[in-house]
């Protein structure tokens, strides 16, 4: 078992920054691979950002060259900083975890909203 909880949402205007963080209550040394899923209001959840336990990554094509997902073992985190954000990028950002089963696990969500 594995929990996550997501910080650094909020509100920002077109073109500007966030970071998110999200934190595992256990080593994420073994986990498979880790990622940032996004679900907007009418719309299914979809992948934004993974990265595997051997450092390979993969976006979704809107997001590519804007964010970029990291992890680190060592504080059992993921992160992902998102930059040039656009209104689109508005939705609740969850954080996921993949055990070497590719058991799932998810965090609670947190919003983010880019509004002028």
């Amino acid at each position: 078992q594995v929990q996550l909880v997501e910080s650094g949402g909020g509100l920002v205007q077109p073109g500007g920054s966030l970071r998110l963080s999200c934190v595992a209550s256990r080593s994420i040394f073994n986990l498979r691979a880790m990622g940032w899923y996004r679900q907007a209001p009418g719309k299914q959840r979809e992948l934004v950002a993974r990265i595997t336990d051997g450092g390979s990554t993969n976006y979704v094509d809107s997001v590519k060259g804007r964010f970029t997902i990291s992890r680190d073992n060592a504080k059992n985190t993921v992160a992902l900083q998102m930059n040039s954000l656009k209104p689109e990028d508005t939705a609740v950002y969850y954080c996921n975890a993949e055990n070497i089963y590719a058991k799932p696990y998810w965090g609670m969500g947190t919003q983010v909203t880019v509004s002028s």
